[in-house]
């Protein structure tokens, strides 16, 4: 049986195509989601459960039945001028349910957890890079929400030892290159969904904030990243997380009951030699770790950032929209046939 992992939020947008990368490297989802703004025509990889994330018992019984191996969480209220409206709502919600959530995992012995946070946690910081040691400064509700539960999930790390992998990301762009899912939710903010619905006469004009960039015409330049390359890099954490919990169930194997502190590396057939040989030790200052959760690097490659690239120039010249230094190859324009690697 295919390991379960519960994904909060999975019938919207990055949830519905993480569910799909989640299906396609071997894991069953279990889509967990209101449906609030998401669409159950969305849930076709996994069971759906229905529930809310404000219902503790809710969460409690899904746990219990699918018995995942690891949670995505990307439910939450996410519309930032909504959230400096209704701070209140964004506060009560966001954070109410990633507690329920927590609490709920740390209860049923889930271990691993993969959180789609963003970058408005750092608030408004143009004109740098963005790194952990960057400090965060969110200025709406919305990103203080979301940086308030990336504290939580350390708390619950250190007093519960849920092993977690904080995903920090904006302007998530593009659709399923096999077109069976994408952005269909109503009031959804994305430029690129508003750029086609102005230019296919579904809204009358897309506005551009800011004139005064240093660029051609003033218009801001925006960075995008393909959905389906954020869904694999989630999955890919998923198995980083595994394999640290690997490494830690052989630790716990290894130090048994009886052993000296800091157990025995060596195996446990020289566990009684350790034991009986007295020799002479200096003690020092603890050793750096050498890694640390700022410190770990990834090496992941996008995969689709080329069907951005190209497709909305005509629509977003005006605006200057960029998406990278990738130009689509011939055959891959728009309705073209995917390459074999892809489909």
């Amino acid at each position: 049986m295919a390991q379960r992992i519960l994904v909060t939020g999975g019938a919207g947008y990055v949830g519905s195509h993480a569910c799909k990368a989640l299906a396609r490297a071997g894991f069953e989802p279990v889509v967990f989601d209101n449906l609030a703004t998401g669409w159950a025509g969305a849930v076709k990889w996994g069971p759906l459960v229905r529930g809310d994330l404000m219902d503790r018992a809710a969460i409690d019984a899904a746990l219990a039945e699918h018995r995942p191996v690891a949670v995505m969480h990307f439910a939450a209220l996410s519309l930032v001028g909504d959230s400096m409206k209704d701070p209140g709502l964004y506060w009560r919600v966001n954070i109410g349910g990633a507690l329920n959530l927590l609490e709920a995992c740390a209860a049923a012995g889930v271990g691993n957890f993969v959180f789609s946070s963003t970058c408005a946690t750092y608030g408004d910081q143009d004109g740098i890079l963005l790194t952990e040691d960057t400090p965060q400064r969110p200025i709406n509700a919305y990103g203080g929400s979301k940086l308030a539960i990336e504290q939580m999930l350390r708390d619950f790390g250190a007093s519960s030892g849920i092993s977690h992998v904080i995903f920090r990301y904006f302007n998530v762009a593009g659709a399923d290159p096999q077109a069976r899912i994408g952005l269909a939710t109503v009031g959804a903010t994305h430029l690129l969904k508003i750029a086609v619905e102005a230019a296919t006469g579904q809204r009358a004009k897309i506005d551009v904030f800011g004139t005064d960039y240093p660029t051609a015409d003033g218009s801001c330049i925006r960075d995008f990243i393909h959905v389906t390359d954020l869904a694999q890099a989630h999955v890919a954490e998923i198995r980083f997380l595994e394999w640290l919990q690997i490494g830690r169930e052989a630790a716990r194997q290894r130090h048994q009951p009886g052993d000296p502190p800091g157990g025995v590396p060596e195996g446990r057939d020289q566990r009684q030699f350790v034991r009986r040989v007295f020799f002479r030790h200096v003690q020092g200052d603890r050793r750096s770790h050498g890694i640390s959760h700022q410190q770990m690097t990834f090496t992941f490659r996008p995969k689709f950032a080329q069907f951005l690239t190209g497709c909305f120039d005509p629509i977003l010249a005006p605006a200057q929209v960029q998406v990278g230094d990738v130009r689509p190859e011939a055959g891959q324009e728009r309705g073209a046939h995917l390459p074999a690697h892809l489909e």
